[in-house]
């Protein structure tokens, strides 16, 4: 008979919370809800918190702690507010937190529970790319386990068996002798065939529509930019201790295989799924067994064929920029990342073009910002650098 999962949801009104949050509901014998926190949509936070009714909500707006608690008046839920108190959610035993508050913001919560030795499902790739080297030391340090939630890091994750015993510390089959490399895949985003020439007039809304998944408009940028990949490739570096040269990207448009395994032997391990996030999100939250949540399994037939390329440098400049990050180490991939959510949120804003966002973050890493990556409050400073500059960079586009 297996124990219930009590889960905390931190991002619990954006897409991986709503994704966990749907699976919980199918299985009510299996999960239960500790906390739910979000960062302002206090009418669907609500809603969720009367549907699944856990011991704690908590808004990352502290101006909103008024409308949340008149929302739920009368229910034994407590109800906090701001940074600080949701931050210390995350580190309240539980089975298992989902990480899945967006961009850095999501960084003191994954810490708060690497450092409460916590379970950790992973969506926050920002985290592991501005903190990789803190972030680890610490779940080192603490016993704390991280299950990646990105559906190619949990491809490399479900293929690549050793990967299971580092993370129980039970089985000691770490050793990447075997192992030749891992490759993420990309779809491409909505502009892989688009003549490069009118790249640079790319709107917003044609931004966000991947071609693919549903997902935030951030990310679906990163993704149109392939930002999002080379990010991936620094979270994979971290996740599975991995040299940069041994994590390798392919362009794969039709998203079946989302990650594969090399060996040694020749031999190659791959993982497919539909594009739907509820499938790694099942895995994290059942490892090591598996949710028998869906009856659709892919269908190869339909598929006429599956296409695999190298990714373009020229077209997809983000990505090269991302992997000089990871090269140079230290705080340029903390820049990296503080300098593409400028670049994004301006280009959403119509401040800048589509084209001009590998540019800025590029002349912001190529500025001197002096910092380190050893504590929360020195990554904060280096990435409150970052986006000054990167600032000043839009505002003279």
């Amino acid at each position: 008979m297996s124990i219930m999962k009590k889960i905390t949801v931190m991002g619990a009104t954006g897409s991986v919370g709503l994704s966990t949050l749907a699976l919980v509901r199918q299985f009510p014998e299996k999960f239960s809800i500790y906390a739910l926190v979000a960062g302002q949509n206090t009418v669907k936070l609500a809603e969720l918190a009367r549907e699944f009714m856990p011991e704690i909500v908590g808004i990352n707006d502290h101006g909103k702690l008024a409308q949340l608690r008149e929302a739920l008046f009368g229910l034994p839920i407590e109800v906090v507010a701001g940074e600080a108190a949701c931050t210390e959610i995350a580190g309240v035993s539980v089975d298992m937190v989902v990480a899945g508050i967006v961009g850095i913001a999501g960084l003191p919560s994954v810490l708060a529970a690497v450092n409460a030795r916590q379970t950790i499902a992973l969506a926050n790739k920002e985290a592991l790319v501005s903190a990789g080297a803190l972030v680890m030391r610490k779940a080192r340090q603490s016993g704390a386990h991280i299950l990646p939630l990105d559906s190619e890091h949990s491809a490399i994750f479900q293929c690549w068996q050793g990967w299971r015993g580092h993370i129980e510390n039970k089985v000691k089959n770490t050793d990447t002798s075997t192992l030749s490399h891992v490759c993420l895949t990309a779809s491409g985003g909505p502009f892989l065939r688009r003549p490069i020439e009118e790249m640079s007039n790319i709107t917003p809304q044609q931004a966000v529509r991947h071609p693919n998944w549903s997902m935030g408009k951030k990310i679906s940028v990163d993704s149109a930019t392939m930002m999002n990949k080379g990010l991936e490739v620094i979270e994979a570096h971290w996740l599975f201790d991995l040299s940069p040269e041994k994590v390798k990207v392919l362009i794969h448009p039709q998203q079946a295989v989302h990650g594969m395994v090399y060996f040694c032997d020749g031999s190659v391990v791959a993982q497919l799924a539909g594009a739907d996030m509820r499938t790694p999100i099942s895995y994290a939250l059942s490892w090591p067994e598996r949710l028998n949540w869906s009856k659709n399994h892919l269908d190869l037939t339909i598929m006429e064929r599956l296409e695999f390329a190298n990714v373009d440098m020229d077209r997809f400049p983000c990505f090269c920029i991302a992997h000089d990050a990871l090269s140079l180490g230290g705080v340029a991939p903390t820049i990296l990342n503080a300098a593409n959510e400028i670049a994004v949120a301006a280009f959403l804003e119509n401040k800048i073009r589509f084209t001009q966002i590998s540019e800025v973050v590029e002349t912001v890493l190529g500025q001197v910002i002096n910092g380190d990556i050893d504590s929360l409050e020195a990554i904060i400073a280096v990435d409150a650098d970052a986006r000054r500059i990167a600032l000043s960079v839009v505002a003279k586009n």
